[in-house]
């Protein structure tokens, strides 16, 4: 049986919720659907360690600020989880979890939403799948010979897994430094951390808060037309948080240049140097979860699709939200994700009533 709604919101994590909570504030029907068993996208999948950048009145998503974690200055992921669970319920929005959504398709003057668990038709959709269910493992030769253990940020824990091995934690952004600093000072573990390029740390003051003001303010230089200031890039790869900064100016926190191959028990660099290892950890980023929007033939160039603002160019239904910079400023944050969220349901309002 398809069941009607006036949007379809696909995922339900931090960018969903947002959605969610702004499409209600409109007056719109609306249903969210996500792939997880249990609220807190991928907030419930980090490792043990994680802490967000910025405190908790600076990592709030619309209507209600992050209550501060007792104890902590900066929230653990575990907090963030709670925190979603209780926004989720205390604007009863009706997420649907267990609910993966397979494909949305044009169907006359709506778009349907096929999942494993029924239809959706729906006059509007926004996907806000994030990118953590994609990541990426880099085309590195002979990485299918390595006899160790091999795993990306999405199934790393704890440094309890690694006792007594040497891992290799490939990566110079801020997983891969936290994840190298987590191992390095846990002390049970021998760790080369491997990056393409000398680490660039942001200044030490700099949190959150600052890279949500300082990716807002490129924004809306590009929106007036005047040059790019680069945003966060233009500063550094790594927030430096407390861990990676103890690590750091411990002297624990070395980065090797990137080896060329692997091999059955280890890697191989350019002058020939080999190190053995029992694990690599590929802190190697994610890509765009967009294998549902696929029957709408929209992708363009780096797997994106073309949008202005949240709203997908050449589908004029669809928004795309939480993805990066290119659906929204630091729309894949907590904090940034809610004006994307607010602009793409008031533009949706807009078109809906119109018609």
């Amino acid at each position: 049986m398809t069941q009607h709604t006036d949007v379809v919101v696909v995922g339900g994590g931090q960018a969903g919720l947002a959605a969610g909570y702004h499409l209600r504030r409109q007056g719109l029907d609306v249903v969210i659907l996500d792939a997880e068993a249990a609220p807190g996208g991928s907030w419930q999948h980090m490792w043990d360690s994680l802490h967000l950048f910025s405190p908790a009145e600076h990592s709030s998503l619309p209507g209600w600020l992050m209550p501060a974690q007792p104890g902590e200055t900066y929230p653990d992921a575990g907090h963030v989880v709670d925190y979603l669970t209780d926004y989720e319920k205390r604007y009863d929005l009706p997420v649907l979890y267990g609910t993966r959504v397979d494909a949305v398709r044009r169907d006359g003057g709506r778009l349907l939403v096929e999942a494993d668990t029924g239809t959706w038709r729906a006059r509007a959709v926004i996907s806000a799948t994030g990118t953590w269910s994609r990541p990426f493992l880099p085309a590195v030769p002979d990485r299918e010979v390595f006899t160790g253990r091999q795993l990306h940020t999405v199934n790393y824990r704890s440094p309890a897994d690694f006792t007594g091995q040497h891992v290799l934690v490939v990566g110079g952004g801020n997983s891969g430094a936290q994840i190298a600093a987590d191992l390095v000072l846990d002390g049970r573990v021998d760790v080369t951390w491997v990056t393409q390029r000398p680490p660039r740390y942001l200044p030490d003051d700099i949190d959150g808060r600052a890279l949500f003001e300082v990716a807002t303010a490129r924004r809306r230089a590009l929106d007036a037309g005047r040059s790019d200031t680069g945003g966060v890039a233009s500063l550094g790869d790594i927030v430096a948080v407390p861990p990676v900064r103890q690590a750091r100016d411990a002297g624990l926190l070395q980065a090797t240049p990137m080896f060329i191959r692997l091999e059955r028990d280890g890697v191989v660099w350019a002058d020939g140097t080999r190190a053995e290892a029992d694990a690599v950890v590929w802190c190697t980023g994610f890509r765009p979860a967009l294998s549902h929007l696929a029957p709408l033939g929209l992708r363009g160039t780096r797997g994106h699709i073309p949008t202005a603002g949240t709203r997908a160019v050449d589908e004029p239904r669809l928004h795309l939200l939480g993805y990066g910079d290119w659906t929204g400023p630091a729309s894949a944050t907590l904090i940034g994700v809610g004006r994307p969220a607010r602009d793409a349901a008031r533009e949706i309002a807009d078109v809906l009533a119109s018609r």
